[in-house]
């Protein structure tokens, strides 16, 4: 039985007196692919900000490796987020700085690593996501694909145990955002990390997304939770069926 890496338990989501999402119940397996799926405006990106500890929620937990996040003081809580590597839809990163120092801004921040193995650090993580040769281009200089690589390299810089992707493939074209699901399967295996992804794009979550979640925006909860795949085959709610079969119903329209 797959071990479990994060638990969300009776989790409800609101901003003030405005309800996102209610009683939401599931368990990520560690080396998972977990696809947080649903239509517009159901709540994705807000979950995974309260995955990563960036949102309180206004009732429920979210444990990982077994602990409460919200049970642990604000150090606590700190150090766990500390095992997270995080990609936001634009990259994020900052432009003014070249690619290398982007990447090396959690590990002076975070480490006490010496300039020296910082350097080996960056050299090895732009090695890992195909871009050796760019430690000295700024983000402008290079394309959306790569920045897009450069953020994931970023992410991986602390050797994080999870890593959570916010649309990782929006404005990709498809065979880039093929070659960006493989990097990813490649890194999840290489680093042993679990991954979450925020993701509508159908072609990255048949392709290699081994659990989920989909968000009902409707009635403000979870309506399926499994791998895509089996999702696809076996589930009978025709909210799940329609968005996982979008695809074939616009080139029958």
């Amino acid at each position: 039985m797959t071990q479990a890496h994060i638990e969300v338990r009776d989790l409800t989501m609101a901003y003030g007196s405005t309800l996102i999402q209610r009683d939401l119940d599931f368990t990520i397996g560690r080396g998972d692919i977990f696809i947080i799926m649903g239509g517009s405006g159901c709540g994705k990106s807000t979950l995974m900000k309260h995955m990563i500890g960036l949102l309180t929620p206004a009732r429920g937990e979210i444990l990982f490796n077994g602990e409460a996040m919200w049970e642990c003081d604000f150090a606590y809580r700190q150090s766990m987020v500390k095992k997270f590597g995080i990609t936001y839809q634009s990259g994020a990163l900052i432009s003014s700085m070249t690619l290398a120092e982007n990447i090396a801004l959690p590990l002076e921040t975070y480490t006490d690593l010496t300039p020296s193995d910082i350097r080996d650090v960056i050299a090895l993580k732009l090695a890992l996501v195909g871009l050796a040769e760019f430690g000295e281009y700024y983000p402008s200089e290079i394309s959306g694909g790569m920045r897009k690589r450069a953020a994931l390299a970023r992410a991986i810089a602390l050797d994080p145990e999870v890593l959570f992707f916010d649309e990782p493939s929006a404005g990709l074209d498809p065979v880039s955002a093929r070659l960006l699901d493989d990097l990813i399967l490649q890194l999840r295996d290489s680093l042993g990390a679990t991954v979450v992804m925020v993701t509508h794009e159908l072609a990255s979550i048949f392709a290699i997304g081994t659990n989920s979640v989909f968000l009902d925006p409707e009635t403000k909860t979870m309506i399926a939770q499994g791998d895509p795949n089996q999702l696809l085959a076996d589930c009978n709610d025709p909210k799940v069926q329609m968005f996982l079969r979008r695809g074939e119903l616009l080139e029958e329209a």
